[in-house]
């Protein structure tokens, strides 16, 4: 996955995560946006877009953090 795939997953996660959203919700939401999209490549876009954007909206921010960590953690196992 490119820089520019993975900000415009970034984006798109940016703009659809709420915080009542569960991981599963966020995966399935970014996949109607990017079908060829893995969920590792999901998580690391939630990384990316953590880093780009956590002081536009430290909520979604968050959000995404909670959501990145926990795909990383399930893959590792």
């Amino acid at each position: 996955m490119g820089a520019s795939e993975m900000s415009a997953i970034g984006d798109t996660l940016m703009r659809i995560v709420t915080p009542d959203m569960s991981p599963k919700q966020l995966v399935k939401a970014a996949r109607k946006a990017h079908p060829k999209a893995s969920k590792k490549d999901i998580a690391r876009a939630a990384f990316f877009s953590i880093i780009a954007n956590a002081d536009q909206d430290i909520g979604k921010a968050r959000n995404l953090q909670a959501f990145a960590i926990a795909e990383r953690t399930q893959q590792s196992d």
